[in-house]
């Protein structure tokens, strides 16, 4: 009975205790005219995209890195297919928040904050 009671102490510890993995938090926006497509994000070991963002719309999303690599965008705009641009290298274990914006005739923006870097 009593290792009954030391488990439950543990588990009650380990929640109170807040345990998370740590995720990044991506927001992609456009803040351009037009909509954007096929908006692909690449980072280590996976993706995660959008089939359309309108003018004014954001797209929100939360991932883990595991392993390390660069990460790319993939996106079509109305006059143009098949765009790329490159973004920051991702490690495993990253922590913090990454924003995408899309702007009026200009490449996207990629703004990083990570912790403990």
């Amino acid at each position: 009975m009593r290792v009954f009671w030391i488990a439950i102490a543990a588990l009650s510890s380990l929640a109170v205790a807040g345990c998370r993995s740590a995720v990044i938090t991506a927001t992609i926006s456009n803040h351009g005219n037009t909509p954007v497509t096929l908006v692909e994000v690449d980072y280590p070991s996976a993706s995660f995209g959008v089939q359309r963002l309108a003018p004014g719309e954001d797209y929100h999303y939360k991932f883990k890195v595991i392993g390390n690599g660069p990460t790319t965008l993939l996106w079509s705009e109305p006059s143009k297919a098949d765009q790329k641009s490159s973004g920051p290298t991702l490690h495993e274990g990253d922590e913090g928040t990454l924003t995408i914006t899309f702007r009026t005739s200009e490449k996207p923006v990629w703004d990083v904050h990570l912790k403990g870097r």
